[in-house]
């Protein structure tokens, strides 16, 4: 365990009573209100300084009432320090409107796309939606991006027309765990972090493992090569409540992932789990 309180940059919130969320229908675990104090029971005895809201994928007309529902919340519980929301990127120079509405919340960090979930490989390099991309540098935001192995060759594409957009790897790209494959996944991963404005969170392992019966051990290779390509310098936890609890309560895989880099330095371990966080999210 850590003797500092932690920053996690990957939460989510939701009320399907209050938005609507597709994705949630098949998943009737989930299917329910997840509220900070459910979030804060969740934790334990981990002591959490700050946290990063991440959009929950509700559906894509309500983005900005997901902001403003957050930035509610956010008044309550006031270790939300950061909102990383939906924007309709792919609209080009016409999504400059909704960039500059959310832009006037002062608790906005960056923008989310999924693109794990479009079904066309090559949506993110789509002229229109590389220009939104390059907008966000405009309105001090970050690219937050959600995609698995087969998108990443894609992704780098994407990243090196944007040099200027900092850019985060969400859930070090989801590797295939569960079949236990490190390529293309290990190459690609080399290839992101070779860009300086490129930076890996890591979360959401355990759901990419077998949600039964993964152990730290299976996690620990990808693990080892996330930290061997971005170093302590460029990554940040994010615990990816309540998803996570789709394989693993809160506390164990935070628990594992300390085993992980247990021979990490104090200076690591804090830039990995509180520092990075600040700088990147550029929170209090």
């Amino acid at each position: 365990m850590l003797d500092f309180p932690i920053v996690d940059t990957h939460l989510h919130l939701w009320d399907p009573a209050h938005l609507r969320y597709p994705w949630l229908d098949d998943l009737p675990t989930l299917n329910r209100p997840h509220l900070p104090d459910d979030y804060r029971q969740a934790c334990g005895q981990i002591e959490v300084e700050k946290m990063v809201f991440l959009q929950c994928e509700c559906d894509f007309s309500q983005f900005q009432q997901e902001v403003d529902w957050i930035s509610v919340l956010a008044q309550k519980d006031r270790r939300i320090e950061g909102i990383v929301a939906w924007a309709p990127l792919e609209k080009g120079k016409a999504a400059r409107g909704a960039l500059e509405r959310l832009a006037e919340n002062p608790l906005l960090r960056g923008i989310r796309r999924i693109i794990q979930f479009e079904e066309d490989i090559e949506f993110c390099l789509q002229p229109d939606f590389v220009k939104g991309v390059q907008m966000l540098p405009e309105f001090d935001m970050s690219f937050d991006v959600t995609i698995v192995p087969l998108q990443m060759e894609n992704t780098v594409k994407l990243i090196r027309q944007c040099p200027d957009v900092h850019f985060m790897i969400d859930h070090c790209a989801k590797p295939q765990i569960r079949e236990g494959l490190l390529e293309p996944w290990k190459t690609h991963m080399r290839t992101l972090s070779e860009m300086p404005n490129v930076w890996c969170k890591v979360s959401g392992l355990v759901t990419e493992a077998d949600k039964q019966n993964w152990t730290q051990e299976q996690l620990k290779p990808y693990i080892d090569h996330v930290i061997d390509c971005f170093s302590f310098d460029r990554m940040v936890f994010g615990g990816d409540w309540p998803v996570v609890t789709l394989a693993s309560e809160y506390t164990r895989w935070f628990e594992t992932l300390c085993w992980a880099v247990e021979d990490a330095s104090q200076s690591e371990k804090r830039k990995l789990f509180h520092d990075n966080a600040i700088i990147f999210y550029r929170l209090r």
